[in-house]
């Protein structure tokens, strides 16, 4: 096999809009890491809850999360790097937030901190198996963050990246539409693409022999730093145009038909 990294997006790629992965993602998969590649995980979410999505597919290894501001490996978690900043850095952001009701939480490396909780929240969180812990003022926290995540509708989420403008973020950060209904804000350090790059350095792995599949925005840099990168149907159509090749829908099986197709030698799928 050709390629010895595949590096797997999350929301919106890997899982479908019931947020699983099938049996068949799942078979193929295991043997993609059986033919010799490492699956790596390259997510938005956190630990806590992309950890269980890892096992689902059998597998143990390192995750890229938070759109890479920590990467972990498994078991354990074992943190093994992390981009962090201090809150009072976001001070004005969530001043922003309290004042327009736009809703927040905080995230360090391994742990997800919110202020309130709404039952449009709670939804959101269940369906995203996620439990943040909750605190009266997070600018009151010591410990270094990794990632603050604004949640809304479409709607709401497109007049905050308008107003991103006027807030005057700090130039230690950057802002990034990572869903439909989310905005994070990272370390300018931060990006998907980067973290995979540092992953492959230390594993000594050629970007030519790395696949990356995504869906949003926030996959684009590593989609082109693989030596193939591929979009979902589902894609934006900017994700599309910075990929090499356009794979079937997250609904329609399209991990396991891009591995199919562009991965597996046939004799490893008849196995």
């Amino acid at each position: 096999m050709n390629y010895r990294l595949i590096a797997l997006d999350v929301d919106g790629t890997l899982l479908n809009d019931n947020y699983e992965v099938t049996g068949q993602t799942v078979e193929t998969l295991r043997k993609a890491h059986e033919a010799g590649a490492r699956i790596v995980l390259c997510t938005g979410r956190g630990p806590a809850n992309a950890i269980p999505v890892l096992e689902r597919l059998g597998l143990t290894g390192v995750l890229i999360t938070h759109n890479g501001a920590a990467t972990v490996e498994t078991p354990g978690p074992k943190l093994l790097h992390q981009f962090g900043f201090e809150v009072q850095e976001l001070a004005g952001l969530i001043r922003y937030c309290r004042e327009q009701q736009v809703h927040f939480d905080v995230n360090t490396a391994l742990d997800m901190f919110v202020e309130k909780v709404g039952q449009r929240e709670a939804a959101m969180y269940e369906k995203y198996m996620v439990s943040p812990e909750r605190v009266e003022d997070v600018l009151s926290m010591t410990v270094p963050l990794v990632k603050l995540t604004m949640f809304g509708s479409e709607e709401e989420m497109d007049a905050v990246e308008r107003d991103l403008a006027r807030i005057s973020l700090p130039p230690s950060v950057h802002a990034l539409r990572s869903g439909v209904h989310f905005v994070d804000v990272m370390s300018k350090e931060v990006s998907k693409g980067r973290a995979l790059q540092a992953l492959a350095a230390q594993w000594d792995i050629a970007s030519e022999q790395i696949v990356a599949m995504g869906n949003y925005y926030n996959d684009i840099d590593m989609i082109r730093f693989a030596g193939l990168g591929i979009a979902m149907d589902n894609s934006p159509e900017a994700v599309k145009e910075a990929a090499d090749a356009v794979t079937l829908s997250n609904n329609d099986d399209g991990v396991h038909e891009a591995l199919r197709r562009y991965v597996l030698p046939s004799e490893e799928l008849r196995a």
